[in-house]
């Protein structure tokens, strides 16, 4: 049986405080041997010796070695019981925030379950209405074009269900153009940058094949292009750029905005990570689940995204995947040609 991975997180952070205390405790310990030994040497080289009046007092003469040894088998014992009080009590602290987690996935796992259906009926409904409208009419455009974005919520319900079971990605992704899914992100984005006067542009400087799955690739890009979409003003330019550097598949998301503040660069990519709008847009932007889901999908694949650069310039996002092998690619196609 699988383990949770939040049950693996909260063991891994209860075994890091018991260290720490055990670490604090054993520092005390060596310290306090260090007393008495110095105090025990410093009685064995200048000894008291009973006067000749003394005849009735009672001294009790013992080793100093042996004082020691047992000195030092008590201070074992009372680090390594230092680590278990300190292990079940980081691990009594701890659960209430288990507890919390296992709420948190219980209920994102019951409201994509509850979201698939309505979807469903959704896509239907939609594929119906197609029926009665020619494609290549505006009717029949405008069809596809909602087809396709329910398509592409259904996929983040789907991601937000493996998000919160934690299961493994599918290994077996046939390798996606990647080039060919930056085209369909960018004409997905041009109604909403013409309405925001924004330029979306593609840079094909080569045309990588990557093996994973193209709608989880589809939909973290379209991600990261909606958030630079969202923080360049209106006359601005986004850019998305796809290339090939070794053996790696590179897929860059720009921005004309102001760059990111008030959030650390590098927690972007954590859950729920918010951040204010930039001067005189309304409400707050969220980094959030989204992005969150964009690093899922990509580690997912054994690739990592990053921010590359981000300043009063402008920001860069970037994406690298591993190359598709070339016997898995059309050689009119292959990786690095334009």
């Amino acid at each position: 049986m699988t383990e949770n991975p939040d049950q693996a997180t909260l063991r891994k952070a209860s075994l890091k405080i018991a260290v720490r205390i055990s670490a604090a405790c054993a520092i005390l310990v060596l310290c306090l041997l260090a007393a008495a030994a110095i105090y025990l040497f410093n009685q064995a080289q200048h000894p008291t010796l009973p006067g000749p009046g003394e005849t009735d007092s009672v001294y009790a003469y013992l080793d100093t070695k042996d004082l020691l040894k047992a000195m030092i088998v008590a201070g074992i014992a009372g680090i390594l019981l230092a680590g278990a009080i300190g292990w079940l009590s980081a691990r009594s602290a701890i659960r209430p925030l288990g507890e919390a987690l296992a709420l948190q996935r219980r209920f994102v796992q019951d409201a994509s379950h509850e979201l698939r259906t309505p979807l469903a009926i959704l896509d239907a409904r939609v594929q119906l209405a197609q029926r009665d409208a020619p494609a290549d009419s505006r009717t029949g455009e405008a069809l596809a074009r909602i087809r396709n974005d329910t398509a592409t919520l259904t996929g983040i319900v789907n991601e937000l269900l493996v998000a919160a079971t934690g299961s493994p990605p599918d290994a077996a992704a046939e390798p996606s153009d990647l080039a060919k899914l930056a085209g369909a992100v960018v004409e997905s984005l041009q109604q909403l940058a013409a309405e925001k006067n924004v330029r979306v542009t593609l840079t094909e400087k080569d045309r990588p094949f990557a093996l994973i799955d193209s709608n989880g690739f589809r939909r973290a890009l379209l991600a990261l292009a909606d958030n630079a979409l969202a923080h360049t003003p209106a006359g601005g330019h986004v850019g998305i750029t796809t290339a090939v550097l070794g053996n790696r598949a590179v897929v860059t998301v720009s921005d004309s905005g102001a760059g990111i503040k008030g959030v650390d660069q590098t927690r972007i990519f954590d859950r729920f990570v918010r951040t204010h709008s930039p001067e005189g847009a309304p409400g707050q932007r969220s980094f959030g689940i989204g992005l969150a889901l964009v690093r899922e999908i990509i580690t997912g694949a054994r690739g990592t995204v990053e921010v590359e650069r981000s300043g009063p310039r402008g920001t860069i996002m970037k994406i690298t995947l591993p190359l598709a092998p070339k016997d898995t690619v059309p050689n009119e196609t292959a990786p690095g040609s334009a």
